[in-house]
């Protein structure tokens, strides 16, 4: 089983280009949200994240997991494989 992974982001934002990349190098699919083409989903993506304002924010299997250093440093440590796997 895959997880589902969702991430809000924005056209030319190099941060959520370095968050996709790391998911693509990954080979995970992923749904993205463009919040510039559809601004309602900005207070969604709010809500979701706790509060927090800035693009990309990441979800695995509905679960918040942050932002482009967050999923990083989670490649990082040895965690995201685990997490993606589902």
């Amino acid at each position: 089983m895959t997880a589902k992974v969702e991430i809000y982001a924005s056209p030319f934002c190099g941060y959520c280009a370095r968050a996709k990349g790391l998911l693509s190098r990954k080979g995970v699919d992923y749904v993205e949200y463009d919040i510039l083409a559809q601004p309602d989903l900005r207070d969604e993506m709010i809500g979701r994240a706790g509060g927090r304002t800035s693009v990309p924010q990441i979800f695995v299997d509905g679960k918040h997991v942050g932002g482009c250093d967050d999923i990083h440093a989670l490649d990082a440590q040895g965690k995201l494989d685990p997490l993606l796997a589902g």
